[in-house]
């Protein structure tokens, strides 16, 4: 599984090293295991379209079978905050069912992932965290992919 891994995240590193969709763009690819990207936030007075917001992706060996893990990073130099949003907690986990092992399909990748993530923002409507976002951040330990979001707020 490792050597298909391997060949799918070279293809889409080629393409993102190319042409990204506006406000998306691919800050370090190091290896073949972390990859960091920057995205702005287009026509929503919530967000500064000017401050971008840093996202980390981290891929299995199952990848693509397995979405990667994705979090949004907070970051002091340069500075990168994680974005409000009523599913985004401010340690930067994300609840989205495109992340999910339910939600996800080997026929998504990081740009699809980076666009979906942008238009979220996008449509925002709340500049709030998720309810119960304190103490989820206090007492979480699993890794975002280990934890089972219920997906039922259609209104966000």
């Amino acid at each position: 599984m490792a050597g298909m891994s391997s060949k799918r995240l070279q293809k889409e590193l080629a393409k993102i090293q190319g042409t990204l969709p506006p406000g998306i763009s691919l800050v370090s690819a190091d290896n073949l295991r972390e990859w960091q990207m920057d995205l702005t936030v287009p026509d929503n007075p919530i967000y500064p379209p000017n401050e971008p917001y840093r996202l980390r992706f981290q891929f299995s060996p199952n990848y693509p079978i397995e979405a990667p893990e994705c979090v949004f990073l907070a970051l002091p130099n340069p500075e990168r905050k994680v974005p409000i949003h009523p599913h985004i907690y401010s340690n930067g986990i994300i609840c989205l069912d495109l992340l999910d092992a339910q939600g996800w399909s080997p026929v998504h990748n990081v740009e699809s992932i980076c666009i979906s993530l942008q238009s979220m923002l996008a449509s925002n409507t709340k500049a709030e965290r998720p309810p119960g976002d304190a103490e989820f951040v206090a007492t979480n330990r699993r890794r975002p992919r280990d934890i089972n979001f219920l997906y039922h707020d259609p209104s966000v």
